[in-house]
């Protein structure tokens, strides 16, 4: 119960913190705003604007990437839930060795032997893989729509007021 608590605390601060900067879709994908920079320094200027001012929105692109590659790669959901089921099969059902005949079975050399089935199983999961591909998608996409989007009239507002 103490735990449920806990979590359900955990997601409202999140949701507080990072959720309230979500800016809405309308403004997200304002196709009146896109325009090319004209120059190297014009598009650093929308990108440091962008990440700051966006940075929500992009928080959850990268989570619906992250949610995205974790389904098309069944293998890797099967490892990491053979692993954390494991873990917690483990420490909820055997916390002390057990006697199976004339063998004891330890905690020990049941993680040894989640490990010898996992790893390799995660292994030809190919998760590094998977990491740089949410990486790299997730940079092209911000980058280009940083690069891509004017930033808004408020944006005139925040520099004057960041030199009074």
């Amino acid at each position: 119960m103490e735990a449920a608590l806990r979590v359900a605390d955990a997601l409202k601060s999140f949701r507080e913190a990072r959720l309230s900067g979500l800016r809405s879709p309308v403004e997200f994908f304002d196709h009146h705003r896109i325009s090319r920079p004209a120059d190297m320094n014009q598009a650093t200027q929308r990108i440091s604007y962008n990440t700051r001012y966006f940075s929500g929105n992009y928080g959850l692109l990268v989570a619906g990437l992250g949610v995205y590659a974790m389904l098309t790669n069944p293998l890797l959901l099967i490892a990491i839930a053979f692993l954390v089921g494991g873990f917690a099969a483990i420490n909820k059902f055997a916390p002390e060795p057990l006697q199976v005949g004339e063998h004891v079975v330890t905690q020990k050399s049941l993680y040894t032997g989640l490990f010898v089935i996992g790893i390799p199983l995660l292994w030809f999961a190919s998760p590094l893989s998977t990491i740089f591909w949410i990486v790299g998608a997730s940079g092209l996409l911000i980058v280009g729509h940083a690069t891509l989007m004017e930033p808004g009239i408020e944006s005139e507002y925040a520099q004057v007021s960041d030199n009074v």
